[in-house]
């Protein structure tokens, strides 16, 4: 893999990781569509996506901290504030999900599924979702989440292992269908895909260190990763901003027109 292409889907997995559109499915889009067949591409993009956990991590730092202390007081048999013990269960509920399935579904999901066709017909069924939650979620008003809806997004999250799903999309949507307010569920949705984002990254990073890998790719690597880190942070704070006073309605058109383009021009 060459640097330019490594920035290309750097930048690619950066801006669409945290955009509702799938950032698998853009990955599977620009290799087919620019000609960036990337050996070891798995691999690759779950290093990507570590450059994005680590964008959450930063962005959301001040959270994350809080809970971390939290849990530890909790740990050690302290009190602590419902609503940081309600979120750290519902954090690591609504986790399980995708790693269970990613675990049971690891060959076929690396393999049969991250095709265009895949990608497209995925667009189309997200499309769908996004509208269904911007319809029954106009009057939400939650602004915690508890441990059970926690479990239920993470369900939802857990589809974003369809490449063209994408998983801010589905976990924006179930938290619109679960009575959260638009913008509690897009914070959600972002930091419940910390743990999942930074497995999967560090994971790879093992295998490719392990395999040699990491040292034959390494300048690229980084470059990519860096790529991903800077467009990961500013697609978080541009979606945050966006949705507390727009729909998902944009991605939908979004979404529809690429599905309608792969279908027709490229399938």
């Amino acid at each position: 893999m060459d640097f330019p292409s490594a920035l290309i889907l750097g930048a690619v997995q950066g801006l669409t990781e945290f955009l509702p559109v799938s950032s698998t499915g853009h990955l599977v889009i620009a290799r087919e569509l620019l000609g960036l067949q990337v050996e070891y591409g798995l691999l690759v993009d779950a290093v990507l996506h570590l450059a994005t956990a680590l964008a959450v991590f930063l962005y959301f730092r001040a959270d994350f901290i809080r809970l971390l202390v939290s849990l530890w007081r909790w740990i050690r048999h302290n009190d602590i504030h419902v609503r940081d013990r309600n979120l750290i269960l519902a954090l690591i509920l609504g986790t399980l999900p995708a790693v269970a399935l990613g675990i049971i579904f690891e060959d076929y999901i690396s393999g049969a599924v991250r095709s265009v066709e895949v990608v497209a017909f995925a667009l189309i069924a997200g499309s769908l979702l996004f509208v269904f939650a911007e319809y029954v979620g106009k009057k939400n008003i939650l602004e915690e989440v508890k441990p059970r809806t926690g479990l239920r997004i993470g369900f939802f999250q857990a589809l974003a292992l369809i490449p063209g799903m994408s998983r801010s999309g589905m976990a924006i949507s179930a938290g619109l269908i679960f009575g959260l307010t638009r913008e509690e569920a897009a914070r959600f949705a972002f930091m419940l895909s910390f743990p999942i984002i930074l497995g999967a990254g560090g994971l790879s990073l093992l295998r490719l260190s392990s395999d040699g890998i990491l040292a034959e790719l390494g300048f690229s690597i980084l470059g990519a990763a860096a790529a991903a880190f800077v467009t990961g942070w500013a697609a978080i704070h541009y979606l945050l901003k966006y949705l507390r006073h727009h729909t998902l309605g944009v991605f939908v058109v979004y979404r529809l027109a690429l599905a309608a383009v792969l279908l027709f021009f490229v399938v």
